[in-house]
């Protein structure tokens, strides 16, 4: 097993389950002491017992809270190596029927949270002169759906400021990189699939790989990312998605067997 991470401390939002679960279950085999923050208690809780990390049972959208789980991590364990932003709100339907309160939780969990994440984070890195932090932005920041307006702004935002972090950390020895995952078999992606069985088999036609992605593939792509094997790479948005947005999304014209 590797030990990329050995002894690096790094934080995980929204690591109860999904991508962020498989993120922090695969710093802590690496030999990361891991953070989990999460509202949901119930799961995050257990989830980190079982993997050796501390629980912050906190909404990101609470920013004092939010940044003192940060320097917390700092001062207890000496450092802070890693921050994940993952946590993520959606509210979905018509932009005409979408309320403002749906567009704003959406807008505050999933972006202002990264941007606040990233606040509390950097000065705790510039100190360290080292530092990397990856945000789960989505392929949906690089295209669009109908009734997701909301999602498709703050993921958007997310792959932009991703950049500008990385711009303005660079000197200090700060990378900052996205990853964009596509359809990936999360608690939330299966919620809407077992409501609606036949979109699944639907989303899994238009994947060139013809599967739902895991949480691990994206935890993977992180990892890379956030360890020293990216040492060279910041600013990037790196796409998970099975090649579903390598297409064009014209029908085919010519054959292609």
């Amino acid at each position: 097993m590797s030990e990329r991470f050995r002894d690096r401390v790094g934080v995980v939002t929204g690591g109860a389950s999904g991508i962020g679960e498989a993120t922090a279950r695969a710093l802590a085999r690496e030999g990361a002491r891991v953070v989990i923050v999460d509202v949901d208690d119930r799961r995050g809780g257990p989830v980190a017992e079982e993997i050796g990390a501390r629980f912050a049972a906190v909404d990101v959208t609470d920013e004092t809270r939010f940044a003192g789980v940060l320097r917390d991590a700092a001062r207890d364990f000496g450092r802070l190596d890693l921050l994940v932003s993952n946590a993520f709100s959606a509210a979905a339907g018509p932009i005409e029927s979408m309320s403002l309160d749906g567009w704003t939780r959406t807008l505050d969990v999933t972006l202002t949270a990264v941007f606040t994440g990233l606040r509390a984070a950097a000065p705790i890195m510039r100190a360290q002169g080292r530092g990397a932090i990856v945000h789960v932005a989505s392929i949906s920041g690089l295209r669009a759906d109908r009734g997701l307006a909301a999602y498709n702004a703050a993921k958007a935002g997310v792959v932009n400021l991703t950049r500008t972090a990385a711009l303005e950390l660079a000197p200090a020895g700060v990378r900052v990189n996205a990853v964009c995952p596509g359809l990936i078999d999360t608690p939330a992606i299966r919620r809407v699939f077992d409501k609606l069985p036949e979109r699944e088999e639907v989303a899994r036609r238009a994947i060139p790989m013809a599967r739902l992605g895991l949480p691990d593939d994206v935890a993977r792509a992180i990892l890379f990312l956030a360890s020293d094997d990216a040492a060279y790479i910041t600013g990037a948005t790196l796409v998970v998605d099975g090649g579903l947005t390598a297409g064009t999304g014209i029908p085919d014209l010519v054959p292609t067997t």
